[in-house]
């Protein structure tokens, strides 16, 4: 069952700026996703889509944006796609959302990023 979704929009051009602060990046960027972006000819392309997915992960799940955006969630890259590293979340946010699935979908194109973001899990009566 789908219990929620979220999508969110990230200029490249403004993370572009943002990326030439060495504190802002390792502040928010796990270093993984900082090796694969700055690893591609335009990295501010793949920070604002990790970014992107940060804060569409928020929507879809109910956390606080501030909870995850600092290295709480952070993307992967694997043959099949990109997903989402929860592994960082505090514990008592993951278990919040302990038994739900996440599905990632991010795209660029011109000065935008665009992250989607599934949150699929079985639903339960409180």
């Amino acid at each position: 069952m789908i219990l929620g979704v979220g999508v969110d929009l990230c200029s490249i051009s403004r993370m572009s700026r943002f990326s030439r602060d060495d504190h802002f990046v390792s502040r928010v960027f796990s270093s993984e996703e900082i090796d694969y972006a700055f690893s591609k000819h335009c990295p501010a392309r793949h920070l604002a889509s990790s970014f992107a997915a940060r804060e569409a992960f928020s929507k879809a799940s109910g956390l606080p944006l501030a909870k995850v955006a600092f290295k709480g969630v952070s993307v992967s890259r694997s043959e099949s796609g990109p997903v989402l590293n929860l592994k960082a979340l505090d514990e008592g946010l993951l278990a919040q959302i302990s038994s739900s699935r996440f599905h990632l979908s991010l795209s660029h194109e011109g000065d935008y990023a665009v992250a989607f973001v599934v949150m699929e899990g079985d639903f339960r009566h409180d």
